[in-house]
């Protein structure tokens, strides 16, 4: 039927009821509009009206009469937008809708020339004219949301990339690079800054290349001094957040490095006071860092029992803490109120049962402690230490000595390897066929060392054969010092060689050892033979079997040739059977960041499986690592370099105990 027939010239505008329009059946789109785009439409028309008429045609019955309805050819996303308003009330049924009617054309071939022939606007100028309704009209971007139908957050994304350097638009606009790349340069609105890294970047960079060039002289808000401090502290203080509104940012990058610094230092200082004040110290010093080779001698505090008092209340506060507990132990949730005194009644058994450790009042009046930033960023204090000319007359015979003596002798009584000459095995050192670098080699063997430190204190039938290794290594080889009790106690700062191995699982397991028994010695030197004497034979091998274990240094490091040692340390870790499973996990920062994509592919393969460490050849390496370390997180491996020694037979460890090997040496 044509138009003429039903009363209406064909191309004529008129204007339709809503209620008397509907989806045409020969409409090409099968496929639904999408709930956000019939969203953005309907907040488009609320905001600026009917910008394009809809096209339809009459509807006839089987007789070929109109039946007063329109099908909608073109439009009908404007149409589901309208029936969107009417459900949110904003307007009538009866809506007057601007249409022209068409019946001289194949309704499904204008339908369909409607969705494939138009293009799409291209991003950069989807992005720069919403910087310009910013700019010129200034509108904010809730109001812009409101206008296009699309999250406040979605405009402030596109307006932050319409802010992007027109340089770097137009290498986008010319395909030179990629939304993914654009948007990393948008974290910043710098756009000298943006041209510089975009000029220095190798061929194809991934995203979080451009980001980390970009933020490689800021401070990211995880970081352990933004923590600290605290980003509110910080942006009244005049600081200035950079957030990256693509990625989840954490919190963003601080810029000013200099005056995050300064805040830091001067609120250590202010805890450093504070602790002076309250716990009476001759001294106290902030530092960022614990200063590990201070070569200062330390004191521990000494049990002492409580006061009636502190007594009465530490049983009144545990009593309440288990009654509580006994309470709410089925319950998966606890109350708020309940949770808040949970955490109240805990804080108040921590500082009765601190009481119970006490330090010396003279060592206070001349000692001193270290405040600094801890890991996580809090505050960790380090007491008891004594400096040179705060020291007694005595004190050369006090207890612990030099505690922080460092890395000074770890060579001494040892012998290098002729050139050209190894021992067997020497080569397992190596991991594997990968290559890793010499200061990885030197963090794996450091946290290697502290595996066998912590076994070895616990096995001291073990430590006696260590020991009578050592001393027969120097009774019959040449280079020796004939000392008349030829035993030195080395001790090495792993510190020194893996950054952060103190605040392990395993470097806490150990330093909480060492406290230990340091808080049980007489405060007299004088005193210790009998201390010694009268411990039982169970206390007493193992307060020795702790002390060799503080001596053990299997550290490989690139200049240090030990051949000889670091076979000891094989058999050491057989002997004690070392699983280093339980003090090192692979992670970005110890393992995976620091070796090649291929090393990181084998580590999947042999600790995930052949597929799936297939599946990451084409990842970026950051990716590939991150990636990686969840993988592996629920797996067992490790590098070669600090895996489990195969168990050697009985017999073989008895005669090497015996010196079999030494005397076959002794005899070449």
């Amino acid at each position: 039927m044509s138009a003429k027939s039903i009363g209406i010239p064909d191309g004529t505008e008129v204007l339709i009821p809503l209620g008397k329009l509907k989806k045409s059946p020969k409409n090409a789109r099968k496929t639904p509009h999408s709930d956000a785009a019939i969203e953005a439409l309907a907040a488009s028309i609320a905001a600026k009206g009917m910008l394009q008429n809809l096209v339809v045609e009459p509807e006839v019955d089987g007789e070929g009469a109109a039946t007063g309805i329109f099908c909608v050819t073109i439009g009908e996303g404007r149409r589901l937008a309208q029936l969107l308003r009417v459900k949110r009330k904003e307007i009538r049924k009866s809506e007057p809708i601007r249409c022209i009617v068409d019946t001289a054309n194949d309704p499904h071939e204008i339908s369909l020339d409607e969705n494939v022939t138009r293009e799409n606007m291209h991003p950069a100028d989807q992005f720069e004219a919403f910087r310009k309704q910013a700019e010129e009209r200034g509108l904010g971007a809730e109001e812009i949301a409101a206008r296009f139908g699309v999250s406040a957050h979605v405009v402030r994304q596109r307006l932050r990339l319409g802010a992007v350097s027109p340089k770097l638009m137009q290498v986008y606009r010319d395909g030179g690079l990629v939304l993914e790349q654009l948007m990393a340069f948008a974290i910043t609105d710098d756009h000298a800054r943006q041209e510089a890294v975009h000029e220095r970047l190798p061929f194809d960079p991934d995203a979080s290349t451009i980001r980390r060039l970009l933020t490689e002289t800021h401070v990211a808000a995880t970081d352990r001094r933004a923590r600290f401090v605290g980003l509110e502290a910080y942006a009244e203080a005049g600081g200035t957040i950079l957030r990256d509104l693509f990625t989840e940012d954490r919190g963003g990058y601080l810029e000013d490095v200099a005056l995050l610094d300064l805040l830091v230092t001067a609120r250590l200082g202010r805890e450093a006071d504070s602790l002076r004040a309250a716990e009476g110290w001759r001294w106290t010093e902030a530092h960022l860092d614990f200063p590990h080779a201070h070569g200062l001698r330390r004191v521990y505090p000494h049990p002492v029992e409580l006061s009636a008092e502190d007594q009465a209340a530490l049983q009144a506060v545990q009593t309440e803490f288990d009654r509580l507990t006994e309470q709410h132990q089925t319950a998966e949730e606890l109350p708020d109120d309940v949770d808040a005194r949970f955490g109240e009644l805990e804080a108040d058994i921590e500082r009765l049962e601190a009481k119970r450790q006490v330090y010396d009042p003279d060592d206070v009046a001349r000692g001193g402690a270290f405040v600094v930033l801890n890991h996580d960023g809090t505050v960790r204090v380090e007491r008891g230490f004594i400096r040179p000319e705060d020291e007694k007359p005595e004190a050369a015979t006090g207890l612990e000595g030099d505690a922080e003596a460092g890395d000074e002798g770890d060579r001494e009584g040892e012998e290098a390897a002729p050139d050209g000459e190894d021992d067997e095995g020497a080569s397992d050192e190596e991991d594997g066929d990968q290559k890793l670098s010499d200061a990885l080699v030197r963090d794996l063997t450091a946290h290697r060392t502290l595996g066998l430190r912590l076994n070895l204190s616990e096995q001291p039938d073990v430590a006696i054969v260590a020991i009578t290794h050592a001393l027969a290594a120097q009774i019959f080889y040449v280079g020796a010092a004939a000392h008349v009790v030829g035993i030195q106690p080395v001790k090495t700062d792993l510190a020194a060689h893996a950054d952060g191995i103190e605040d392990t699982l395993a470097g806490k397991a150990w330093s909480d050892r060492h406290a230990n028994w340091a808080r049980q010695m007489p405060k007299d030197v004088a005193e210790l033979w009998e201390f010694v004497a009268e411990l039982d034979h169970d206390s007493r091998m193992a307060l020795f079997a702790h002390c060799v274990a503080l001596t053990v240094n299997a550290v490989k490091l690139p200049f240090d040739r030990r051949p000889r040692a670091l076979a000891a340390a094989r058999r050491l870790a057989e002997a004690v059977a070392l699983d280093m499973t339980s003090y090192w996990r692979p992670t970005v920062r110890s393992y995976l960041g620091r070796v090649t994509k291929a090393s990181i592919r084998v580590a999947v393969r042999e600790g995930v499986g052949e597929e799936v460490a297939e599946r990451m050849s084409d990842m970026k390496k950051a990716d590939m690592a991150q990636a990686a370390e969840q993988l592996l997180a629920t797996t067992d491996w490790l590098p070669s370099l600090l895996r489990m020694v195969a168990p050697r037979e009985k017999n073989d460890l008895q005669s090497e105990a015996q010196g079999s090997d030494l005397h076959a040496e002794a005899a070449e």
